[in-house]
């Protein structure tokens, strides 16, 4: 999903999974290999859902305290493991 407002070398990659009458939806950063998920709706529709995920995404990564461009966990003297 380019273009996030902030930054225009975002590239978000999104599944959707209908589950019943919800859906899953998985949102991964192929950069740093983050992802996450969130169940919604599906009368909410993709789009919504979507922002919903990538928002869910961008917070995980700043609790985490690292950039979506970062490509190692935790990133220099931030803790982490390199796999």
């Amino acid at each position: 999903m380019p273009g996030n407002g902030d930054r225009d070398d975002d590239e978000i990659l999104i599944e959707y999974w209908p589950i019943g009458n919800a859906v899953k939806v998985s949102a991964i950063d192929p950069r740093t290999g983050d992802e996450v998920s969130i169940v919604g709706p599906s009368t909410a529709g993709e789009a919504l859902l979507g922002r919903q995920a990538v928002a869910k995404l961008r917070a995980v990564q700043r609790r985490r305290g690292r950039d979506a461009r970062d490509p190692e966990p935790g990133g220099p003297d931030k803790g982490g493991i390199v796999v």
